[in-house]
């Protein structure tokens, strides 16, 4: 039997109603901790959902069917002019809603899913990568990006880093509850280790706890913190390409190709459950690309242009 919740009754004063809503959101939130979802998918889902619910009130979600939910995902595709990976998560969003806690499967089956666009992730060169960590002079902030660059991070990740995680010895990080709550081992770089023991003794941390301790030492930086902290620092390193914090994670990835690392192996250092998700990064890299000589370089190294080509003629001709 389904999950049973008030929702709206026109009868109820607003603040009879309160409880519904938060008994609605609070048994969302029960039961995706009992399936061990990941605080980063419960807020995210709770966020779609919250926003499908205000699009249909004072209609209770669990009255919607096929039509209405079909509707509203074309909604965020064609009005609001929503990207499929945004659509998808909506999807997946009320998939649980209607599956898991309604038992309706019969209302989310039938519908489409949005085909996913292919979309080339943007990289820094290594001349970007040093221009930007020159732009932090806080060592705290240059040690956290050096580290999500350098063994290929998730920012989730680097902020939750604790002390007794890295393995200086065997140059390895243990990655803890990672994305799909797995565990995986990267890289330590040897680069790292004058950074951080200036780092460590700089702000006086013990041997276990936080490695980034936010303003409370029990809790670890905000993830917020350190994005503002690369957007200032791309800003001052004058990078016009539109880059987050993950872009260090894709140049990571991007650079140990073009270095000649087997594949299988970036899958296992960046932890891809899917072969797929790595090859993306055989499309970014520019090793095999430049091998390639463009026709018209082949046509002026064989002299066959001679003086028919010339600095002076215009590239566009004026026909009047």
């Amino acid at each position: 039997m389904g999950v049973h919740m008030g929702f709206h009754d026109p009868n109820r004063t607003s603040h009879e109603q309160l409880p519904d809503r938060q008994t609605l959101f609070g048994v969302l939130s029960r039961e995706m901790r009992l399936r061990n979802y990941s605080h980063t998918t419960i807020k995210a889902y709770k966020s779609c959902i919250r926003t499908f619910v205000s699009h249909f009130r004072p209609r209770h979600p669990r009255d919607l069917g096929n039509a209405e939910i079909r509707e509203y995902l074309v909604h965020l595709l064609v009005e609001k002019n929503r990207p499929a990976s945004t659509v998808n998560q909506v999807y997946n969003a009320l998939r649980f809603l209607y599956c898991d806690l309604y038992h309706k499967d019969f209302v989310i089956e039938s519908l489409p899913r949005p085909r996913k666009e292919r979309r080339l992730p943007d990289v820094l060169n290594e001349q970007e990568v040093v221009r930007l960590i020159q732009a932090v002079t806080n060592v705290k902030h240059k040690t956290m990006l050096m580290l999500t660059y350098a063994s290929g991070l998730r920012v989730s990740e680097v902020v939750r880093l604790k002390i007794e995680d890295l393995d200086i010895e065997r140059r390895m990080i243990h990655i803890r509850g990672a994305k799909g709550k797995k565990d995986r081992f990267t890289l330590f770089p040897l680069s790292m280790v004058g950074v951080l023991h200036q780092y460590w003794g700089m702000y006086r941390l013990g041997t276990s706890g936080w490695l980034f301790p936010g303003a409370v030492p029990s809790r670890p930086l905000a993830i917020r913190s350190i994005q503002a902290v690369f957007e200032r620092a791309v800003e001052k390193a004058g990078i016009e390409k539109p880059i987050s914090m993950h872009t260090l994670r894709h140049s990571f990835a991007t650079h140990l190709l073009e270095q000649g690392t087997d594949l299988r192996y970036i899958q296992e250092l960046l932890g891809h459950q899917s072969s797929r998700t790595t090859e993306i990064y055989t499309h970014i890299s520019t090793k095999s690309i430049r091998k390639i000589m463009s026709p018209l370089d082949r046509i002026q190294e064989k002299g066959l242009d001679s003086d028919q080509w010339n600095d002076d003629i215009p590239l566009l001709e004026d026909k009047d």
